[in-house]
């Protein structure tokens, strides 16, 4: 037989294995599919946006949140052929809120150290330039080439 015990907060049960060999006799409740509380993804089983998603990371609350809530609604209820695209009004207000708040939401650009900043921009810059190196000696190739072919054909008609 099982006995219960209370220390403070805290409840501590005790069970035989008398108790556990025994079938369970709890009752399994239906889940609530439009229960607010209940955790689930961005779209609700209704089509509504979960505004609770833990992956929408805060953005639906502070100090921008009903700007992000109008922009992310017309997005998701959009019926454009290139979705969104008649959100951008709601965006721009988004954006500009946001600027207004940059130590709650900082630009991507914001969380690179000023050192790496540098080595991105250099390590960009050396790939434009080897792209550029490898174009020009592409199209030098191809101008040999035709000039070599060109002189072929002019000494073969000779």
């Amino acid at each position: 037989m099982s006995s219960v015990r209370e220390e403070g907060k805290d409840r501590i049960i005790f069970v035989t294995k008398e108790d556990h060999a025994a079938p369970s006799s709890a009752e399994f409740v239906e889940e609530d599919p439009d229960d607010p509380y209940e955790e689930r993804g961005l779209i609700l089983p209704n089509g509504d946006i979960n505004w609770n998603c833990p992956c929408l990371g805060g953005m639906a609350s502070g100090p921008c949140g009903t700007g992000f809530k109008d922009a992310f609604s017309c997005f998701h209820y959009s019926k454009e052929d290139v979705k969104g695209s008649d959100c951008l009004e709601q965006f721009r207000a988004m954006q500009e809120c946001m600027q207004r708040y940059p130590e709650l939401y900082p630009q991507e650009d914001d969380n690179v150290p000023q050192e790496q900043y540098k080595e991105i921009e250099q390590a960009s810059e050396d790939a434009a330039s080897a792209e550029t190196s490898v174009a020009n000696s592409t199209f030098t190739s191809e101008q040999d080439s035709n000039t070599k072919q060109s002189n072929t054909e002019n000494s073969e008609a000779s």
